[in-house]
């Protein structure tokens, strides 16, 4: 966090009050008197200021980092954000003036009139890896690129993950994210419509409570938090020659747990087999057993075996969701289920019994 300047405070002052603004003192609230250079994050610092000739104050406020959502930039700034918006809003409530944020030489920028936020990416030209997968769909035959394709992927990752992060409260904000983020688990179970005829409430329920065991039985491998893309899947990889490709979209942040990235993948193996003949086969299931092989023996991690089954369960929700898949067959929304609720049951996966998973 950048030191508190003066005039940068005064000149962020004039840029939300107009030019007459001017800076007559800043004060650290709450605790013992120190300087401001002692300013951190979460401490609140008294402004008195002027501003056209009238005495004014105001108190500035930040988030410090910490568990409970506020480990990234991000999370903070969302809050911030949501303050400015709602205080306003209730009545006998000390109202917000503006929001802003620090660049890194301590000056100032502020929010207060954005309205919506956007990104500016680069461009990235190559073809979805998405085309590949379906092409294999529709014509069961094994190419040489198709194999050196999903090595790469899987090559990447064992690279990826071997950055590890120390962080404990990250690692099981991330476990209860997968369960409980609008996102991810319990969002996708609440977005299912009542009235799907194949996949019922109780069905749901059944899936939602047990993965809410299986967030006590990861949460305290903390010793796992690694480098992960987080969505990895084939609509967010290009392929541009051969088996060079680059990557778009990363989500929910910068460290996870490696099985969300292996099962992401993977599971689209299974996924388009299904849609074929109802089953794990063919070239589908050479690169879905080759890939799980691979990792395994290049990055050592045979515990991921025993954390995959809620990063599955993620996914299949996705697949088998009539809304994102409203002309999926019934019989794959089905299997999908299946597969789901039996790994859900297994304390270890076995990549060789995924037909016995899906009840085939």
């Amino acid at each position: 966090m950048p030191n508190l300047s003066r005039s940068h405070i005064e000149s962020y002052l004039q840029s939300v009050f107009g030019p007459s603004a001017r800076l007559q003192n800043l004060k650290v609230l709450g605790g013992e008197e120190k300087g401001i250079k002692g300013y951190g994050y979460g401490t609140p610092v008294l402004i008195d200021y002027e501003f056209e000739g009238q005495p004014q104050r105001a108190v500035l406020h930040t988030v410090s980092p910490g568990p409970f959502g506020h480990e990234h930039m991000a999370d903070r700034a969302q809050m911030l954000l949501w303050d400015h918006s709602a205080f306003n809003r209730l009545p006998r409530h000390v109202r917000s003036l503006d929001v802003g944020a620090f660049r890194n030489d301590g000056s100032t920028i502020s929010l207060g009139p954005a309205e919506e936020f956007f990104e500016l990416t680069e461009y990235a030209d190559g073809r979805a890896y998405i085309e590949d997968v379906m092409r294999m769909r529709d014509d069961p035959q094994l190419i040489d690129s198709d194999v050196a394709r999903a090595d790469a992927l899987c090559d990447y990752l064992v690279d990826i993950h071997r950055v590890q992060e120390n962080n404990p409260d990250l690692y099981v904000r991330r476990i209860r994210e997968l369960i409980g983020h609008s996102e991810c688990i319990m969002g996708l179970i609440d977005s299912y419509p009542s009235s799907n005829t194949v996949i019922s409430r109780q069905l749901l329920k059944d899936v939602e409570q047990q993965c809410v065991d299986w967030r006590w039985r990861l949460k305290d491998r903390i010793h796992r938090l690694r480098q992960v893309h987080g969505d990895f899947h084939p609509w967010n990889i290009l392929f541009r020659k051969d088996a060079d490709f680059i990557l778009l979209d990363r989500s929910r942040g910068e460290w996870g747990e490696p099985a969300d990235d292996v099962t992401s993948i993977t599971m689209n193996y299974l996924f388009f087999s299904l849609q074929r003949s109802g089953r794990l086969e063919g070239n589908f299931e050479s690169l879905f057993q080759r890939f799980w092989d691979r990792y395994l023996s290049a990055s050592g991690d045979q515990e991921m075996l025993e954390v995959a089954a809620p990063f599955f369960a993620f996914r299949g929700l996705v697949m088998a969701h009539p809304v994102w898949y409203p002309d999926l067959p019934a019989d794959v929304r089905k299997k999908l289920f299946n597969f789901i609720q039996a790994v859900l049951k297994e304390r270890v996966f076995n990549a060789r019994e995924v037909n016995h998973y899906c009840g085939g």
